[in-house]
């Protein structure tokens, strides 16, 4: 085996470093952490990607109930509503933490005691796939990692970055506004400067410092060990900084992701790296590579504003003619598909895809449904829309629709219906699932716009409403059915074929798989009911035949055999 891992190392290291030594010692540091994790990951079972799978994305804590850990609270009403419909589930950030509700981590390995243990983490993925968040960018400054560098411990040295007087940050890609140097003080009453990407409580660490790629690598597998199927990369393409460039997607750290593929298909095939890099779509799609030998799959973050712009708009121009161009990833990559998330909806991915008339439109109603919008500034002087702290399912209806919670069901499944039919693997926050509203108090109440999205539910209260409450009802049951459906269909896996049709503006419609069992699904995102004389076969959704079809607004159908469209 190290042989073998040296030999396909090799390319990789180059693109780190020049110095004979540094890339020895790169070396000799990976081979000793694959071998110390090679017997922990024999023999496990290998797991691929299906029409049946589907990923839940949720906070560890994100469903409560007092005396239980969160962790176990979440098993438990998983079980009870979803069952085998969701395969996969995406916990975020589980580990002790300080700031930017999880991200900000204090110690990569350990567990928060507030959401439950290891063996917690465990029952969540008994019967499921896993997916663990990796946030290998930064550390919280309270982490033992930092306050050792800050002490002058040898063990952390070079661990965090200091960049000297000479480095040109001039060209440095930001996504925040704060500084990108923060001062801290150190135990002998000196200040020690540290590069902080995402803010003063955010420390980014020094992947270049051999010691710190090897840490970084023995945590990956760890959570590997502990039975993550899948890993999320956070905010990966930040992790590499070299003076006078954009210290984003640089060639190194597509390299650190091309070293972490090579020793996971060597120890643990089948485990799958997600790279989560909210950018526009041609650097977005790079986190693949030659499509097998980096990301296995990637967030398709053109999607959400895409999706929520056609039935703003009533057009489904923009997203279908964006969907005709996607790449053809082949069999061993493919996108991961969601709608609503954590974070909010993030408009940077729609540059080229959205005029700034469209992303103000977008802004305007999140705003109006209780959301807020920010803005970056433009190298030209002006702003443009960054970012929808919006409640999905607010955004798709307006004011008046709001107040009826069948349509915000029939346009949230309508919604969920694209991205379902989408090539890729499909992912649902767990707000979505459940059909929650927007935060506004807990967004206001905070001042951190994001939290619009993290309500924590009550377990007890949610699973009383489920079966009266008409939105959150309703959006679990329509999406627990369209997941089962589509379990048992082939045309749905995430490396059938797909063929984006044109059958007018007012509706998307997309042809899955080939032959007789391909599915053509049909969405109207117009403002009106829409005729469709060739649409033709049987809506797998409801077991009815169609000769011609009037499909209404927020209308779904998903068509198999006879003459298709």
């Amino acid at each position: 085996m190290r042989d073998d891992l040296a030999r396909a190392f090799a390319p990789h290291i180059a693109s780190l470093t020049d110095d004979p030594v540094v890339a020895a010692d790169i070396e000799s540091r990976l081979l000793a952490v694959a071998q110390e994790h090679a017997k922990g990951l024999a023999e496990r079972p290998v797991r691929a990607l299906t029409e049946r799978t589907g990923f839940l994305i949720t906070y560890g804590d994100s469903i409560r109930r007092d005396g239980q850990a969160p962790l176990a609270t979440l098993s438990e009403v998983l079980d009870a509503t979803v069952g085998e419909a969701l395969s996969d589930v995406h916990l975020l950030p589980i580990f002790p933490w300080t700031s930017d509700d999880g991200f900000a981590v204090v110690d990569y390995r350990l567990v928060d005691p507030g959401l439950g243990t290891w063996e917690d983490v465990a029952a969540v993925g008994r019967g499921r796939g896993l997916a663990l968040d990796f946030v290998a960018n930064h550390l919280s400054t309270s982490s033992p990692w930092f306050r050792g560098w800050l002490a002058g411990n040898p063990a952390y040295r070079n661990y965090f970055l200091c960049p000297p007087a000479d480095f040109d940050a001039s060209h440095v890609v930001r996504p925040r506004t704060t500084p990108l140097v923060h001062g801290y003080p150190r135990p002998d009453g000196t200040v020690a400067s540290a590069w902080t990407t995402f803010g003063p409580d955010q420390v980014d660490v020094n992947v270049a410092e051999p010691a710190v790629f090897a840490e970084l690598t023995d945590v990956l597998l760890e959570y590997v060990e502990r039975g993550a199927d899948t890993v999320r990369l956070d905010a990966i393409g930040y992790l590499w900084k070299t003076s006078g460039t954009s210290c984003i997607h640089l060639p190194q750290t597509h390299a650190v992701i091309k070293i972490w593929r090579v020793i996971l298909d060597a120890l643990a095939p089948g485990v799958l790296l997600l790279t989560e890099t909210n950018v526009p779509h041609a650097q977005n799609v790079s986190y693949f590579g030659d499509l097998d030998d980096e990301a296995h799959m990637v967030y398709q973050f053109a999607l959400p504003p895409l999706v929520l712009h056609s039935f703003v708009s009533g057009s489904s121009r923009r997203l279908s003619e964006w969907a005709r161009g996607l790449e053809d990833l082949g069999p061993r990559a493919t996108w991961f598909n969601f709608l609503a998330s954590h974070d909010g909806v993030g408009l940077r991915p729609t540059a080229g895809l959205l005029t700034p008339e469209h992303r103000e439109a977008l802004a305007a109603r999140a705003v109006e449904s209780g959301g807020r919008a920010s803005y970056a500034d433009e190298p030209d002087g002006g702003r443009s829309v960054y970012e929808l702290n919006v409640n999905y399912l607010d955004a798709l209806v307006d004011g008046e629709e709001r107040a009826d919670p069948h349509t915000v069901v029939a346009r949230g499944l309508a919604a969920h219906a694209i991205m379902l039919s989408m090539v890729g693997v499909p992912a649902i926050y767990v707000h979505s699932l459940f059909g929650s509203s927007g935060d506004v108090a807990g967004m206001e109440d905070s001042g951190i716009a994001r939290r619009i999205n993290r309500e924590k539910l009550d377990a007890d209260a949610l699973l009383l409403a489920l079966p009266t409450d008409a939105r959150r009802g309703g959006m679990l049951g329509g999406l627990v059915h369209m997941l089962r459906v589509r379990r048992d269909h082939p045309a749905f896996s995430p490396f059938s074929p797909r063929q984006v049709l044109d059958l007018g503006d007012q509706v998307v419609a997309i042809r899955r798989g080939s032959g007789a069992g391909a599915i053509t699904a049909i969405v109207n995102v117009s403002h009106a009911s829409v005729e469709l004389p060739g649409a033709r076969g049987l809506d797998v959704l409801t077991g009815k035949i169609h000769d011609s079809l009037t499909l209404a607004r927020d209308g779904v159908v998903w068509l198999v055999q006879g003459e298709q469209p």
